[in-house]
């Protein structure tokens, strides 16, 4: 089928090694004919994540790359919010999501796109625990814990849930204009949030394999404290579904996830 211009989202934080690893995966001659922006979200980065991207761009002009710089740190959920945003008021259809962190690939997108798969759902989720997915660097014990919080989300949802929260996902835009999902946490909680929305919202899901690596990322996940907020989340959204997804969830409520763009190649 004929490629539709899509919206590449990179989350970045503290990511100055692996982020032009990253934008590489643009110059693939399969990807490029799906490209139609590709913005990078610098959440107030403390490293040189921003001067590594202005780097890259610098020497690859003719890649449609813009970087934006958050106007406070959001985290990784806000950052989430700003790329929505930004998908609905320039006409994407889809957005793709792509960690700057260099764990996922978005080839792996390229089954679903090029047989227009991904037509036929609301959003596209990769998935790092099903068949035909490969993973590279998990501890047997994070395997283990992904797992067992699968089989409980899919218990609570009513809905077969291969994985929480990775780092490769592809929305519809059009069902994301109406921001149900602004009142979600601005951290790291926010893809868990989405998923038991998008259960209950009874949007179309479909999880895709991906490939996953860790090698020299650094992760932010705690995974004692991670695991009891999911328990805390599932009882949440037992106790009433209607609620769950209305309620607020953020510590500090934001009214405008703004950011300032700091170059751009368009």
């Amino acid at each position: 089928m004929k490629p539709e211009k899509l919206l590449v989202f990179i989350p970045a934080y503290n990511c100055e090694k692996q982020v032009p690893r990253v934008l590489e995966q643009l110059l693939d001659p399969k990807i490029t004919p799906w490209l139609g922006e590709c913005i990078v979200v610098n959440n107030r980065a403390t490293d040189g994540t921003e001067a590594a991207v202005q780097r890259w761009m610098a020497a690859h002009p003719q890649v449609p790359v813009t970087l934006l710089r958050n106007d406070e740190n959001y985290g990784l959920g806000g950052s989430h919010k700003v790329a929505f945003g930004y998908a609905a008021a320039h006409g994407y259809a889809h957005v793709a999501v792509l960690h700057g962190d260099d764990q996922g690939d978005i080839r792996d997108l390229l089954p679903i796109l090029e047989k227009g798969a991904y037509l036929r759902y609301d959003c596209c989720l990769g998935s790092r625990f099903m068949k035909g997915s490969r993973i590279k660097g998990y501890s047997m014990l994070r395997v283990v814990g992904n797992y067992g919080f699968n089989w409980l989300f899919s218990l609570v949802a009513g809905k077969a849930i291969t994985d929480l929260g990775s780092g490769l996902n592809l929305y519809a835009v059009e069902p994301l204009k109406t921001e149900y999902y602004k009142k979600f946490p601005d951290t790291l909680y926010f893809n868990d949030c989405m998923i038991l929305a998008l259960c209950h919202l009874k949007q179309k899901v479909l999880f895709f394999p991906i490939s996953w690596r860790e090698e020299d990322q650094v992760s932010n996940n705690k995974l004692t404290s991670f695991g009891i907020s999911l328990l805390k989340l599932c009882a949440e959204y037992l106790r009433g579904r209607d609620a769950f997804v209305a309620k607020e969830w953020r510590a500090k409520p934001i009214e405008d996830y703004t950011s300032t763009v700091v170059a751009s190649n368009l």
